[in-house]
């Protein structure tokens, strides 16, 4: 196989720490949806982290010794999550956490962390926000989506918007950001609707949108029934006259499961698509494939998982040691990875990544013609209200709805 270069407490909070340091070996956590109505994201979560822990073992594993990965499938449970955080630490001793997609999985896991102390790394594109000492976020943020997007999208189309989201915080605190945005540009949010992740009838919100005239639609479909909403709006006609632009489409492969009527003419918008083109990006393709057969482009996901698994090594490389305050450290020195994205940067005080942002075009063949190109964005929300090496107390998830 190819190889790349690998890339204060109480009584509970002490047996946690005490349990993790006690074992030899480096292990890892790994905790996604590798069942359920999620495993369209866990899946590849779940073999991006196993290839990156290959990869670096194939390379002579960390500090001379293999990392050891223990996985668990939180089947699109929540309760798992919480569950599998506690026997990760407690049974298995890990010495680090790569876990979650959703906000409510991260929001679960979070808490259980910082009292055992160990780097937890969240890989998936959120609503941004989330700060805390022992909290590494390797996804984008909503404001680094949106603030690309919404430009774009305002130059593209016009000014007349309208929001389909889903009714949890990914989709509320996304959908303040189109808002905030269109206020800059001078563009009008002229209707939005908000709706639970079971509905599989939108032709309410179909007639919404057709009686606002907005000139796009900002669609955030989470799950399986809400992408169809993407065939019930191209089937009602509206892409002749409607754009529409999301910043979670495709991050599930949903363009594979559209029709390609439905899906040619989406603007998507997120920090990698399989057509990146650049040397790393086609080595970790290559990679892939030799372990398994890719029936569906690789996604953002899995390249955020990616990335993660790499700066976790970076830094233990760096500290010398798996112990957790030395990582930490190491992971706020400002750390740099040549990732299938392009060059990434882990801001010190926000936890967050510095990466490329990119606008693309679903076409009719299920697969995405990348448009533009924005290097370097900074997660500048989080840079701006999280400065963890200034306040290393800290704990909160900041949210512009409350500013």
């Amino acid at each position: 196989m190819k190889t790349l270069p690998f890339l204060r407490y109480g009584i509970a909070a002490i047996a946690l720490m005490a349990a993790h340091a006690a074992q030899a070996e480096t292990r890892i956590g790994a905790i996604f949806d590798v069942t359920g109505p999620l495993n369209i994201y866990g899946i590849e979560q779940q073999r991006a982290l196993e290839l990156a822990v290959d990869n670096i073992n194939e390379n002579g594993g960390l500090l001379g010794e293999p990392v050891k990965v223990v996985s668990y499938d939180a089947q699109s449970e929540l309760s798992k999550y919480t569950q599998f955080t506690h026997t990760a630490i407690l049974r298995d001793k890990v010495d680090a956490l790569f876990a979650g997609l959703t906000s409510s999985s991260r929001e679960a896991i979070r808490p259980i962390i910082r009292k055992a102390d160990i780097p937890y790394f969240y890989a998936s594109l959120y609503e941004g926000g989330a700060c805390d000492k022992q909290t590494f976020v390797t996804g984008t943020s909503a404001s680094q989506q949106l603030s690309v997007l919404i430009e774009w999208a305002v130059k593209e189309y016009g000014k007349r918007i309208y929001i389909m989201a889903p009714d949890y915080n990914f989709g509320t605190i996304s959908a303040h950001w189109v808002h905030e945005y269109a206020r800059s540009l001078g563009a009008q949010v002229v209707g939005q609707d908000f709706l639970a992740l079971t509905v599989t009838d939108f032709t309410p919100t179909i007639q919404k949108i057709q009686a606002s005239k907005p000139d796009f639609v900002v669609a955030l479909p989470v799950g399986s029934n809400q992408t169809g909403f993407l065939e019930q709006f191209s089937a009602a006609g509206l892409k002749d006259s409607i754009g529409i632009v999301s910043s979670n489409y495709g991050s599930g492969n949903q363009q594979v499961v559209v029709s390609p009527r439905a899906g040619d003419g989406i603007i998507s918008n997120q920090g990698y698509y399989m057509a990146v083109d650049n040397p790393t990006n086609r080595d970790f393709i290559e990679l892939w494939k030799q372990r398994h057969p890719i029936k569906a482009p690789l996604t953002s996901g899995a390249v955020a998982v990616w990335n993660a698994v790499n700066l976790w090594a970076k830094a233990v490389e760096k500290a010398g040691s798996a112990d957790s305050d030395a990582v930490i450290e190491a992971l706020e020195s400002g750390l740099t990875f040549e990732a299938p994205n392009g060059t990434v940067k882990l801001e010190p005080g926000s936890h967050h990544l510095r990466q490329n942002i990119y606008i693309a075009r679903g076409n009719d063949k299920h697969d995405f013609t990348i448009l533009e190109t924005f290097p370097s964005v900074a997660p500048f929300y989080e840079n701006e209200k999280c400065d963890l090496i200034a306040d290393p107390d800290l704990v909160e998830h900041f949210s512009p709805e409350a500013d």
